[in-house]
């Protein structure tokens, strides 16, 4: 749980710090733009607040819920995370080579319209976005897996932000290190295992609450790995890996990666139909 804790924060923290850094240096590059910064952090500072307004609202409606209607609400948070984390991954496929252009003529046309609470805007959006996004990732997955301590929630956030702030830093090497395409290229097949694994865990629930049937596992696997260990726990969480898997968890994992697999092929279409377009 703490392994899955980290990789979400850093790297929503990451995405987070771009959007930032592309604001920060825009507005850094000509003394006339300083205004600016106050606009930015001001931004900044308002989407924590509605991250961490989420993050309180999911709460207080836990402690309202109980029994069957908490189990409901819990499962549906969990598929919704996993919908998030997919949606993620191919909103960034489309959009992440295009960002820095597009945020800085947005930019450029409201400095010279004076509107600065655009740059409010753009880090506010940004922020709460992953921010937003975060909260329901981890809700999600608190109500996935076993109960973890407040420490360990604490300090895998803590290690999870300071990798973002390393990552990033080293990302701005221009390449040197690690490039910000093999950065997305690595994490976006990490997110999909994990959003896969959210699924599995959502579908466990329905058929737990008896919504979907209960049928014999299909094989077994537990001579291999065991997902009731603690490695296999963690390689479970990470990416849905049952050792004992019934029809509905494979039937889950075919439709879930048909999907995805799908979806790739769609984008991949548009991105060359685009590129023959434009050459």
């Amino acid at each position: 749980m703490t392994t899955q804790i980290i990789f979400i924060v850093w790297r929503e923290s990451v995405e987070a710090l771009l959007v930032i850094g592309i604001l920060n240096a825009w507005i850094g590059h000509d003394p006339a733009y300083a205004p600016g910064r106050r606009y930015l952090w001001g931004g900044v500072l308002a989407g924590l607040a509605a991250a961490v307004a989420l993050g309180f609202g999911l709460l207080e409606a836990s402690a309202v819920l109980s029994g069957p209607g908490l189990e409901y609400f819990q499962t549906g948070l969990v598929f919704l995370a996993g919908v998030l984390i997919v949606q993620m991954v191919f909103w960034m496929r489309r959009h992440g080579r295009t960002l820095k252009r597009n945020l800085e003529q947005g930019l450029g046309e409201a400095a010279r319209d004076g509107r600065w609470w655009t740059i409010s805007l753009l880090a506010l959006i940004a922020v709460a976005r992953e921010g937003s996004e975060t909260v329901v990732f981890l809700y999600g997955m608190f109500a996935a897996g076993p109960a973890i301590g407040t420490w360990s929630v604490f300090g895998g956030l803590a290690v999870g932000i300071a990798l973002a702030a390393l990552t990033y830093g080293i990302l701005q090497l221009g390449g040197r290190v690690l490039s910000w395409r093999l950065f997305f290229k690595v994490t976006e097949v990490l997110l999909l295992l994990l959003a896969c694994g959210l699924f599995t865990t959502g579908v466990g629930n329905l058929v737990s609450l008896g919504l979907i049937p209960y049928m014999d596992p299909l094989w077994d696997t537990t001579w291999l790995l065991d997902d009731a260990s603690r490695f296999g726990g963690v390689i479970a969480s990470l990416t849905g890996y049952r050792a004992l898997p019934e029809p509905a968890t494979v039937g889950t994992w075919i439709v879930y990666w048909s999907l995805v697999a799908m979806v790739f092929r769609r984008q991949t279409r548009r991105s060359n139909a685009m590129a023959v377009q434009t050459s």
